[in-house]
């Protein structure tokens, strides 16, 4: 099994892209939506790179990860992807790897308390 702490920042958030995801199009499905081009529309504001690297920067400013936390996004956020972004900037889409990098980690550390913790402030934060 190999250590979690080691796994690069590309690797913890594409697992990260899918749990995020997955969390949100749950939520959106039991608001009691259910058509497909609604969902995806609705889904975009919570998981599109521009609104990920918003929630990241308000997590950073309300220091609402913790230092380990920080250090994973920093760790995603600086890894060298290789891909361009379809609808962001080279900035925002960093952004939103080192978030999407700071959700792989806690499901992979199972600390499932805590990434259902941070995905329903986020989803608080959209929703305004």
């Amino acid at each position: 099994m190999i250590d979690v702490n080691l796994i690069n920042g590309i690797a913890l958030a594409f697992e990260g892209d899918a749990v995020y995801s997955m969390y949100i199009r749950r939520h959106l499905i039991l608001k009691g939506m259910t058509k497909p081009n609604k969902l995806h529309q609705e889904a975009t504001k919570y998981v599109s790179a521009k609104a990920q690297a918003r929630l990241i920067a308000l997590m950073l400013e309300e220091q609402v990860l913790t230092e380990k936390e920080e250090e994973i996004y920093k760790r995603g956020r600086n890894t060298n992807s290789h891909t361009k972004a379809k609808n962001a900037d080279v900035v925002t889409y960093r952004m939103s790897t080192g978030f999407e990098a700071v959700m792989g980690y806690l499901h992979m550390t199972e600390n499932l308390e805590r990434l259902e913790s941070l995905v329903s402030w986020c989803i608080q934060k959209v929703e305004g």
